[in-house]
Parts: structure tokens; sequence; C-alpha cells
């Protein structure tokens, strides 16, 4: 009984900024990696963002000095803070997270998407 809750999203201009979050609840033992995925209409979902147990993270080339992901592990928490906004950002953001429910059994869980909308 794992859910994910995401907010933040909204309509914002070129050149503005949001923060996405994400909070994971429910029977976690431990968590793994954290993400960020999008969708636009007639795409393919992305990886947008990722960032690991340890620390590192890794970003798609066209968010890379624009996007920065973090954890804050005591809350169960993702965040995407999102910066410089451009038009090709509009999507429905979600997140995912690697969820041990006990020692050895851990499963993918999705947020229920947040729409970015980013206006010229």
């Amino acid at each position: 009984q794992v859910q994910l809750v995401e907010s933040g999203g909204g309509l914002v201009q070129a050149g503005g900024s949001l923060r996405l979050s994400c909070a994971a609840s429910g029977s976690i033992f431990s968590i793994n990696s954290m993400g960020w995925y999008r969708q636009a209409p007639g795409n393919q979902r992305e990886l947008v963002a990722v960032i690991r147990s340890g620390g590192s993270t890794n970003y798609v080339d066209s968010v890379k000095g624009r996007f920065t992901i973090s954890r804050d592990n005591a809350k169960n928490t993702v965040y995407l803070q999102m910066n410089s906004l451009k038009p090709e950002d509009t999507a429905v953001y979600y997140c995912k997270m690697i969820i041990f429910t006990s020692r050895a059994v851990a499963y993918d869980y999705w947020g229920q998407g947040t729409q970015v909308t980013v206006s010229s």
C-alpha cells in the first residue's frame, strides 16, 4: 500500500520557474532511486531527471543547467526545481520511485501526473 502524490504544476510564462514535489506514503522500508518523467501529447514518455540513493543525478540534455532534482529522505519526497522554462517543457510530469516494502521486495511506483504548461 504505497502511493505517490505529486503537486506543483501549473501555467507559467517562458523564462519562469516552477517547483514540483512528489511525496510517497504507505508501507515503505526504503527508497532507492527517485525520478521525474514527462510526456507531451503525441510523444513518448521520457526520463527527465533521476536521483539515486547515494545522491548522484542524471538529466536529459535538454534540461541540463535549468532543472535540479533533489530529495528529502526524511519526508520520502523528491523535488524538481525548474528554472528558465521553455514552451518545449510543456508536458504532464510524472514522478517515479523504486520503493522497497521489505528488505528484498521492490517495485516501481508512479505519481498521478501534474500538468506543466509554459506559454510564450
